[in-house]
């Protein structure tokens, strides 16, 4: 009997485990041709139900190794109810000083994130929409693959 418990109590706590922190919002946009232009604002739209919870916001980036830079600047933007539009200036490093690319990869392909905002709420219920828009002074920008947009419910 004993043994049964300990089976029971392992696997809801494996259960609880595994439905920590999982995205509430995980969507990816490819760039055309893996060019991205200043005018192409990658635009995610998110339904938020519950504005007392907190919040992980991430941004994803995917590019190829014939990037020509060690870095992407980008702007992010978001809008919605009782909400001031904000937008704010981002760098994300993707490469070492010594040329080595950073992040996930698979083949030529690299994934890098960073974190937009940490244990945020959000003001109201409604919809939320957050655009990137990349900020090099390059345009367009060539071997960028995907943006991507991640929001983890804590």
């Amino acid at each position: 009997m004993s043994l049964r418990k300990w089976v029971v109590g392992f696997s809801l706590l494996f259960f609880m485990l595994a439905c920590a922190n999982q995205p509430f919002y995980d969507v990816y946009k490819s760039t055309a041709n893996r060019r991205w232009h200043h005018h192409e604002k990658q635009s995610f739209q998110v339904h938020i139900n519950e504005n007392s919870a907190l919040y992980d916001i991430w941004v994803y980036i995917r590019h190829t190794g014939e990037y020509d830079f060690a870095n992407l600047f980008f702007l992010s933007y978001e809008t919605g109810p009782q909400l001031k539009d904000t937008s704010y200036r981002h760098e994300l490093k993707l490469a070492t000083p010594d040329g080595r690319w950073t992040g996930k990869s698979a083949g030529n392909l690299y994934e890098n994130k960073l974190l937009l905002k940490e244990n945020y709420t959000f003001p109201d219920t409604g919809i939320y929409t957050f655009e990137i828009e990349q900020n090099m002074q390059d345009n367009p920008i060539l071997n960028i693959t995907d943006v991507g947009l991640k929001i983890v419910i804590k």
